[in-house]
């Protein structure tokens, strides 16, 4: 019986411990894909503030907010008073970060590349450091049974549409998606084929340069497309209208975060951009 009261007192001061440890985080994100995991993993309750980028899920978007992203300012961070800051390597300016870290505060910084496989693993390694791995290991594992529906579909693919991303915001910025971005991963990964290849990144490009792309395809976030008044604002931007794209009115619109953020809806938005890239009659006509 002493041995058992010894067991139950050792058990009950464990968990007083991880109840303890988990009552008292207070969390900052800094960008939207790692809120969508923090919530994910059952964990919003802990975030305190994030950033502009967080639109999703909703509750997130009632937070105190830092700034966007690539532009946070340490004041509006250290006023939330968090104990652990969650971002992906592109969060910054790096000397926000440094001075998050001479603070005292604890910050983790998870490398940004858009692939699946580092999306699994900055989903496991969050859910280490929240207290949420057994949850974090069921979502990766949901995550990646969809990928692979998505994969297997690919493979038996005979042909693949040329797909031109077009990324807007503002009144005059239109860009296009060259190599190495998440647009470019997304398109690969559900089957088709980026038609803008010639450099990295994105960047404005000429209406000639739009019209020789020859895109089957036009791609846009749906925060974009709404940006731009619908479908019929899209074609007028200068060239489309004389693509395959713009002649057959094939205009695809996701939301951004499912698109783009390679979190939690990684697989999701996989199986919509497969669906609509291959599914007969796809296009929506202005």
């Amino acid at each position: 019986m002493k041995h058992f009261f010894l067991a139950l007192s050792l058990l009950l001061a464990s968990f007083s411990g991880i109840f303890g440890e988990e009552k008292s985080l207070r969390i900052v994100t800094l960008n939207g894909t790692v809120t969508e995991i923090v919530f994910a993993l059952g964990k919003g309750n802990l975030v305190v503030g994030n950033d502009t980028s967080s639109l999703y899920p909703p509750e997130a978007t009632k937070l105190p907010k830092i700034g966007y992203q690539r532009a946070l300012s340490t004041e509006g961070i250290l006023s939330l008073k968090p104990n652990l800051v969650l971002g992906l390597e592109y969060a910054g300016p790096p000397e926000v970060i440094d001075q998050l870290k001479s603070a005292g505060l604890q910050v983790i910084i998870f490398p940004g590349l858009p692939s699946l496989e580092q999306t699994l693993q900055n989903i496991l390694s969050i859910g280490k450091e929240i207290g949420a791995e057994e949850k974090a290991k069921k979502l990766t594992q949901e995550i990646r049974k969809q990928a692979n529906r998505v994969t297997e579909k690919v493979s038996r693919l005979k042909s693949k549409p040329k797909v031109l991303f077009v990324y807007h915001r503002g009144t005059n910025l239109a860009q296009v998606s060259g190599t190495e971005t998440p647009a470019d991963e997304m398109i690969r990964l559900s089957g088709g084929v980026n038609a803008v290849t010639g450099f990295k990144g994105f960047k404005p490009i000429s209406p000639e340069a739009v019209i020789s792309s020859q895109p089957d395809v036009i791609l846009i976030p749906s925060r974009g497309l709404e940006g731009l008044g619908g479908i019929s604002g899209v074609l007028a931007l200068p060239g489309l209208k004389e693509t395959p794209a713009g002649k057959n009115a094939r205009v695809i619109s996701i939301d951004d975060l499912v698109l783009l953020g390679f979190g939690p809806r990684l697989g999701q938005g996989m199986e919509e951009l497969y669906n609509s890239l291959h599914a007969p009659n796809s296009g929506k006509k202005p």
